[in-house]
């Protein structure tokens, strides 16, 4: 980043606050895919996979145990696109720190 100008890191971070998913569609954790047996004689998933899939949602928090959250089928869709969404905020936080640090290292206003 040492031979970019400033003026280009500068409109480099204008394009990615651009970028940046709207808050409210964000979403941390991740999709956990399930199949579970019934345990009623003769049903297909005691030889099969099971039924399914189904879909939780698992958050982790600190010094706890992971949360699952049941996902509707209908949901599924949205949970996903949030997922993608929070993950796509991160890599664009972490760019713009970058490029406020290398200012920053320059001694140049942020």
């Amino acid at each position: 980043m040492e031979d970019i100008p400033s003026s280009t890191l500068r409109r480099r971070r204008a394009q990615l606050l651009k970028q940046m998913p709207a808050l409210e569609t964000l979403l941390r954790g991740s999709l956990i895919e399930r199949y579970k047996r019934c345990g009623k004689p003769g049903c297909k998933c005691a030889n099969g996979p099971g039924h399914g899939p189904k879909y939780y949602l698992s958050v982790s928090f600190p010094g706890r145990r992971p949360q699952m959250d049941y996902v509707p089928q209908a949901q599924y869709a949205d949970v996903s696109e949030r997922l993608t969404n929070y993950h796509r905020a991160r890599e664009i936080i972490e760019e713009i720190c970058e490029i406020n640090r290398e200012l920053l290292r320059r001694r140049e206003a942020l």
